[in-house]
């Protein structure tokens, strides 16, 4: 399967090269030519299978310059070995008849970034090696706060490999800061940006498309890559636990083989949506995609409007992984929608980063409301959901998957459509600690975090994750922050001095 650049469909590239380069040169991304369709002998398969397997397995499908054992033996780094909490790897949780949570928050650093970025490294570094490339990839991430995380601990002290994580300096939670800044490993580093996450992913992509840049860093041995979901090997990945949790609701019984089920995302750069959208493209039976957002209503507006326009005051709220107006893995699905018009979405980016805003055709807009639905929640229906979920069934959620459940019964309400609904709980809500607490009506206030973690376990039962008690006693390692302006010094000093920079 080759892979052409949404901003450049002449151009194709097998799946180790999108993966090895991760964004085009023109700045668009990697999408493949064309999606498998699932069969019933597939999902005979699946049905039975681990979700190791199942991983190895739809890989297969995308990847077919890697073998199924190469891609197994990667899914089981990332998925076994008791790095997940839970044998399901990605349990759905039923919430009740029509509604269920697929926990995608049982891995090393408790969010659903680990579903990919566990993974990925494997994918990379594999894919550098199978095109005889020599030099060392230097992983770029711009973080709204649980990817960074993610992408540190899945590629801290991998041979052949450098990452830099960049994140708002105000805009993650104190608990995503410390998982960041007290990350272990000889080939890490971290660093705050003057800004918003915004800024810190405009930066990454200056830094992408400098081609001088690109040049000198391969002069000196070096290739960028990124671990964002900008990156096709971070994307796929994404796409398998849609199919899993379709497979195990047949299993247990709340849905019959080829019923169709809703799918809601709580939804910031818009990949996690878009790997429901690709699941379905395979054939999986989903009906409405519902994509739920916080203040930050730049996605809502689209799909009710068809204008995206992210000139609007950003606010910080205590969703802070959806805290973004540029949605980056939107153009991955309009370039699908628009029948693969390079030239039409390079004039819509185009349009985005010269007045910050873009309306598609009215062609466009019709496809999009056919297949998506967008609401948002403020932040006093966020505290209510988890209030309610807590009270209801003593089910206790994050802020970003309050969002989604308050969307998705904003939805219900509105369309009358009770089909069974699959959520994306995205991080375990002791990441979000503070907000969680008054969500469930402790308002007392604690200046430590880590009081705040024992007074949510006193109050909900559910137990600590180890990995973020032991924050207390690790070292802080990382305190640089930088102007978004400056970001290209900093990954210069750190491949020159490397964490000596600390």
């Amino acid at each position: 399967m080759l892979y052409n650049s949404t901003r450049n469909n002449g151009q194709k590239v097998s799946a180790q090269m999108a993966m090895k380069e991760g964004l085009s040169r023109e700045g668009g991304l990697y999408v493949p030519e064309s999606f498998p369709t699932l069969t019933q002998a597939d999902y005979s398969y699946l049905l039975e299978a681990s979700y190791v397997k199942r991983a190895a397995y739809i890989l297969d499908k995308f990847l077919d310059d890697f073998t199924f054992e190469e891609l197994e033996a990667y899914a089981q780094k990332a998925y076994g070995n008791n790095r997940f909490d839970s044998e399901d790897i990605a349990p759905v949780y039923s919430y009740d008849e029509t509604t269920f949570y697929l926990e995608l928050w049982h891995g090393p650093t408790c969010a659903f970034k680990d579903m990919a970025l566990q993974m990925l490294p494997h994918l990379l570094t594999a894919s550098v090696k199978k095109t005889g490339d020599q030099r060392t990839v230097c992983i770029l991430v711009a973080t709204s706060g649980d990817t960074g995380k993610a992408a540190l601990d899945g590629f801290s002290d991998v041979d052949g490999s450098k990452i830099i994580v960049f994140y708002p300096k105000d805009g993650v939670s104190e608990i995503q800061k410390l998982q960041m800044i007290t990350q272990k490993g000889n080939n890490v580093f971290v660093s705050g940006v003057d800004g918003n996450f915004d800024d810190a992913q405009t930066g990454v992509k200056t830094i992408f498309t400098d081609a001088a840049y690109q040049e000198a860093l391969n002069q000196n041995g070096i290739i960028l890559s990124s671990a964002n979901s900008i990156n096709w090997g971070r994307l796929v990945p994404q796409v398998v636990y849609y199919i899993s949790a379709y497979c195990d609701l047949v299993k247990c019984g709340k849905i019959k083989m080829g019923d169709t089920m809703n799918v809601c995302v709580p939804t910031g750069n818009f990949g996690n949506i878009l790997a429901a959208y690709y699941a379905k493209k395979m054939g999986l039976p989903v009906g409405k995609l519902i994509c739920a957002s916080n203040r930050n209503n730049v996605l809502t507006d689209f799909i009710n409007t068809g204008v995206y326009n992210r000139n609007r005051d950003f606010v910080l709220t205590m969703s802070p992984s959806m805290d973004i107006l540029i949605s980056s893995n939107l153009e991955r699905y309009l370039y699908d929608v628009c029948g693969k018009d390079d030239c039409y979405i390079a004039s819509l980016m185009d349009a985005l980063k010269q007045d910050g805003k873009y309306e598609v055709t009215n062609d466009i807009k019709e496809k999009i409301r056919a297949e998506f639905y967008g609401g948002y929640a403020s932040e006093e229906e966020t505290l209510a959901q988890i209030q309610k979920a807590f009270t209801e069934k003593r089910y206790l959620m994050d802020t970003h998957t309050a969002v989604a459940a308050h969307v998705l019964e904003q939805y219900r309400k509105e369309t009358g459509d009770n089909t069974v609904c699959v959520i994306a709980s995205t991080a375990n809500p002791y990441k979000f600690n503070q907000s969680v607490l008054a969500g469930i009506g402790i308002t007392e206030q604690a200046a430590d975090e880590f009081l705040k973690l024992e007074m949510l376990q006193k109050a909900s039962g559910l137990a600590i994750p180890p990995q973020l008690t032991e924050l207390k006693f690790m070292k802080q390692r990382f305190n640089t922050c930088c102007k978004k302006e400056d970001m290209k010094q900093v990954v210069s000093s750190f491949l020159e001095n490397g964490s000596e920079l600390e």
